[in-house]
C-alpha cells in the first residue's frame, strides 16, 4: 500500500473540517455480547440487506478518490464476515490510502493477524476490557479470554505498526482494573485507549449513569503509579495520547462526555447496510446502498452523493447520561 497522501480535497463540511477518516462495519454481527454494545436479544439487519463486499470495496475507493486518506474496518466484529479479506486486500492497494485499520475483539485474530498484514493492514484496535476470565464471560456474556488474548499474542508476531487495546470502563464493573491493564501493554509495547461509554442504544444491563467513569478519573488513578507526559501523536481518530513512563506504550482517552472532541471530528461512518452516518451522536444519513445498486457501473452518483452529504454533516453531538438515548441504534450497528 502506497504511503503517498491524496491532495484531493472534497469532503469538507459547512463548518470547514476535512473529511480525511472512513470507518466501515462489514457487519454487525459479533461472536460475543459485550453489555454496552448491544442488547442481549439483538436483532440483527437480514443478510441480504448488507453491503456485498464488492460494494464494501466500491464505496471505499470512491471516498479515498475525494480525500480519505485512513480507511478502518469495523463492525459487529469484522472477521466473522465470510471472505472479508478480500476487502482489506483490495483497499490494501488503493493510492492515497495511509492508513488502513481494523478494529476487533481478537477471537479470530490467530488465524487472520499474517493475512491481514499482507494485506496492507498498518494498524489494530483489540477490544479489550478486562484480564480475568470470570469477567471477561460477565461482560462479554458469553466470551471465553483465551480467544482474544491468543489473538494479541498473533497480533503482536505479526508486527504490525501499531497495536492498541480499547477498554471501555465501568464503573463498579472492572474499573478495579485499570493499573493491570496499564501493566499488561507496558510489558508488550503495546497502547491503550481508554474509552467512556458511549449511550447508543436502550439497555437493561446496567445503568449507564451510574456506571459512567470518566477519563479524569482514569488518569488520576493511572498517575498513583505511573507517569503520563502529553505526547502530540496523532492517528487520525478522537483519542488524546500520553507517554506512558517515558516508554514505547501509549495511553489514550477517547471522552465523548468529559471532553468533546466534535470541533475537530474528520470522521463519517458507513453501516453494514450501507447507510453513511455523518456523526456518531445523530441521525444524519444518506443511504448509499441504494445508491450503488442503482448505478452498478457507474461511481459518479456514488461520488456525488458522498461530496453532497458533507452539507448535512452536523456541528456535534450532545450525549446525555440521564435520559433514554436519542439515538436507539446499538454500537455494533454504528461502525465502531
Amino acid at each position: 500500500m502506497t504511503s503517498k497522501t491524496s491532495n484531493k480535497t472534497q469532503l469538507i463540511d459547512n463548518f470547514g473540517r476535512q473529511v480525511t477518516y472512513l470507518r466501515m462495519s462489514a457487519t454487525d454481527r459479533c461472536d460475543l455480547r459485550c453489555v454496552y454494545c448491544m442488547s442481549e436479544d439483538m436483532q440483527f439487519v437480514p443478510r441480504a440487506q448488507l453491503l456485498t463486499l464488492e460494494e464494501m470495496i466500491r464505496i471505499g475507493t470512491a471516498a479515498v478518490d475525494l480525500g480519505v486518506n485512513k480507511i478502518r474496518i469495523t463492525g459487529g466484529e469484522p472477521l466473522t464476515r465470510k471472505g472479508i479479506i478480500k476487502v482489506f486486500q483490495a483497499l490494501g492497494k488503493l493510492e492515497g490510502l495511509d492508513d488502513l485499520t481494523l478494529t476487533t475483539n481478537g477471537t479470530q485474530l490467530a488465524r487472520f493477524a499474517q493475512p491481514l498484514k499482507d494485506a496492507g493492514v498498518t494498524r489494530i484496535n483489540i477490544s479489550l476490557d478486562t484480564l480475568r476470565a470470570d469477567r471477561f464471560k460477565e461482560l462479554t456474556r458469553n466470551g471465553k479470554i483465551e480467544k482474544t488474548l491468543a489473538g494479541i499474542d498473533a497480533a503482536i508476531k505479526a508486527d504490525f505498526d501499531a497495536i492498541k487495546l480499547n477498554t471501555v470502563i465501568l464503573k463498579n464493573r472492572n474499573e478495579d482494573e485499570i493499573l493491570d491493564l496499564i501493566r499488561f501493554v507496558e510489558e508488550r509495547h503495546i497502547d491503550i485507549s481508554f474509552i467512556e461509554e458511549m449511550p447508543l442504544g436502550v439497555i437493561s444491563e446496567h445503568d449507564r449513569e451510574e456506571s459512567y467513569y470518566s477519563s479524569d478519573q482514569i488518569k488520576a488513578d493511572i498517575r498513583q503509579q505511573h507517569t503520563l507526559k502529553r505526547s502530540q501523536d496523532k492517528t487520525g481518530g478522537p483519542s488524546r495520547y500520553y507517554q506512558l513512563n517515558n516508554g514505547a506504550s501509549r495511553v489514550g482517552f477517547i471522552s465523548p462526555h468529559s471532553h468533546n472532541f466534535c470541533d475537530t471530528c474528520n470522521r463519517v461512518r458507513l453501516t453494514a447496510e450501507g447507510r453513511l452516518l455523518l456523526c456518531l451522536g445523530n441521525e444524519h444519513s444518506i443511504d448509499l446502498r441504494h445508491i450503488v445498486r442503482a448505478n452498478p457501473l457507474d461511481d459518479a452518483p456514488l461520488r456525488e452523493a458522498l461530496i453532497a452529504s458533507m452539507d448535512i454533516k452536523p456541528k456535534g453531538h450532545e450525549f446525555s447520561l440521564t435520559e433514554q438515548p436519542v439515538i436507539f441504534r446499538h454500537m455494533n450497528a454504528t461502525g465502531g
